[in-house]
């Protein structure tokens, strides 16, 4: 069983779907874990009650709004004066169709961007920061197969930013590795979450047949993935992008 006793991990966007899971994953396995909601704490309060507010620290933070992230970072590190891992999970993925207003089109464009890539830079430049401080630290981002495949025709904002943060953390990696700064990236393709529960439509079968495994991952299978990368275990996987769709994108 991995074994992050000791360590604190920041996990945005923690409230449902693949956060909760992986807040739930990491304090099973021993971690102080700092998770962060939008709009509510969702199963956050059900895992604080588990396991008290000295092993997790729930913190409101709309990452669409400049400096966010900033001031979640500096929640997170005042939990316990330091923090091992961050996992950048929060995400936001709008119907935006091309024959959108123009206000709603930029709108959509400019807040998918704030959130999936813009905090995801700042609190990746926050953390390095931090690391180089204490002697090293991980980072885990979630990003997509949309990052590689392309996405539907009202999403395509959603796969640009998932794409550029495949790259944000390959040159996290080239850049920092010999200072103990390490940076994984996980492009999931369906994962069971409310954001997937259009697959589950009547009429839209085809979603869900296009995957060879015919299912949408359960969420816990991306928080295993995110426990692992943070556990040191594979540090030489720096840099690398993991794919979990059920063979539905292999590259």
């Amino acid at each position: 069983m991995i074994n992050l006793h000791g360590q604190t991990i920041l996990v945005t966007g923690a409230s449902r779907g693949i956060g909760a899971a992986a807040a739930s994953v990491l304090l099973a396995a021993g971690a102080n874990v700092v998770g962060s909601y939008a709009r509510a704490p969702g199963k956050l309060t059900a895992l604080q009650a588990e396991y008290g507010t000295e092993r997790l620290h729930i913190v409101q933070s709309d990452l669409g709004t400049k400096g966010s992230a900033a001031t979640l970072w500096e929640a997170a590190e005042g939990f316990k004066g330091r923090i091992h891992g961050l996992v950048n999970n929060a995400g936001v993925m709008p119907e935006t169709p091309i024959t959108a207003s123009d206000d709603i089109w930029a709108d959509d464009w400019a807040h998918v961007m704030a959130v999936n890539v813009q905090a995801v830079a700042d609190l990746c430049r926050a953390a390095i920061l931090h690391f180089k401080e204490v002697q090293g630290g991980r980072i885990v981002t979630i990003s997509s197969r949309a990052a590689f495949r392309g996405d539907g025709a009202d999403f395509m904002h959603y796969a640009a930013s998932k794409g550029a943060v495949v790259s944000l953390m390959r040159s996290i990696a080239r850049a920092y590795a010999g200072e103990g700064i390490y940076g994984f990236t996980i492009a999931p393709g369906w994962v069971k979450t409310d954001m997937a529960a259009v697959a589950y439509e009547p009429g839209n079968e085809g979603m869900l047949k296009e995957i060879p495994m015919g299912d949408a991952a359960p969420p816990e299978n991306i928080a295993n993935m995110i426990a692992f990368l943070l556990s040191g275990l594979i540090d030489h996987a720096t840099g690398g992008t993991f794919d979990i769709n059920g063979a539905s994108y292999v590259h």
